[in-house]
């Protein structure tokens, strides 16, 4: 089948309702029609996904975000110009055409321009914004190529290559003060140059999230994790910056799921991760590793 023929028979399914896998630069998406509240439905039916964690929408241009939005402030055009296509999510003020079940029932809405030739090509061929989770199961490893996805998760997968990025993208609030609720591979040190300073967001203590990737307990792989350097009993591996892992953040962030994935395959007793260190720029990979651990 031609790159074509498949985007079109893609986006058939996603006008039909139906589920597609596709890839974008930060990991594979779940992906459905964002403005059909059934289609939406079975996203979170296919994960096992709480209705309390918002789904991101994909868009494909600034003018597609902004006609979902209900205000799109001077902050947020400077963001996206400066950052779409690319692994910054923005939530904004949504408007009634976006369904309640899209974000958690909050009157906001997460959107992004992925930074993936395939990812585009498919909305645009849709024609219509797709809200997707990663391609997994709830709290499981993201998937960062076509064969990470569970078999029978989704009605056709688009197979776009490894992921460039990565972890999952940037999460910023720009409802009243600017707020970063999921650190990514763009940094709040980047962000505050641009717009100044940001506030940190905290997980609510029950209700609806206002941003995914907020649990306590996420982006788990199936062996348990650690994050420390201590060596177990039985047969496990220690994983250190430099040696095992890459030693910059870039290459880390691209290297890390594909990793676990890979070592969870070999029936591993354990898995030891040496903590990065704490800075802004390896803020997405620690946040990642803190909420794997066993």
């Amino acid at each position: 089948m031609t790159p074509g023929a498949s985007i079109e028979r893609a986006a058939e399914l996603i006008r039909g309702g139906r589920l597609v896998a596709f890839p974008t630069e930060t990991v594979y998406g779940l992906g459905a029609n964002a403005l059909d509240p059934d289609a939406v439905g079975r996203i979170f039916a296919a994960k096992g996904r709480p209705r309390t964690s918002p789904l991101i929408v994909h868009v494909d241009s600034i003018e597609m975000a902004r006609a979902l939005a209900s205000h799109w402030s001077a902050a947020a055009d400077l963001l996206a110009r400066r950052y779409w296509p690319g692994p910054l999510t923005l939530i904004v003020p949504k408007r009634a055409l976006v369904p309640d079940i899209v974000t958690a029932g909050l009157p906001t809405v997460g959107l992004r321009v992925p930074a993936h030739p395939l990812a585009l090509e498919l909305i645009r061929a849709a024609g219509v914004p797709i809200a997707a989770p990663s391609a997994n199961r709830f709290t499981e490893l993201s998937p960062t190529t076509a064969g990470h996805i569970p078999e029978s998760l989704a009605d056709y997968t688009l197979d776009g290559g490894p992921a460039r990025v990565g972890i999952e993208s940037t999460v910023l609030s720009l409802v009243d003060a600017p707020t970063l609720l999921r650190p990514g591979a763009i940094s709040i040190t980047e962000l505050e140059a641009l717009i100044g300073p940001i506030l940190r967001g905290a997980t609510p203590a029950e209700g609806a999230h206002a941003a995914p990737g907020m649990h306590a307990r996420h982006y788990r792989p199936a062996t348990p994790l650690y994050l420390d350097t201590v060596s177990r009993e039985g047969n496990g591996i220690v994983l250190r910056m430099g040696k095992e892992m890459p030693a910059d953040p870039k290459s880390y962030a691209a290297a890390l799921y594909e990793t676990l994935h890979r070592l969870d395959a070999q029936s591993l007793d354990w898995i030891a991760v040496e903590p990065p260190p704490d800075t802004p720029e390896w803020a997405g990979i620690l946040d990642r590793l803190r909420r794997a651990v066993a």
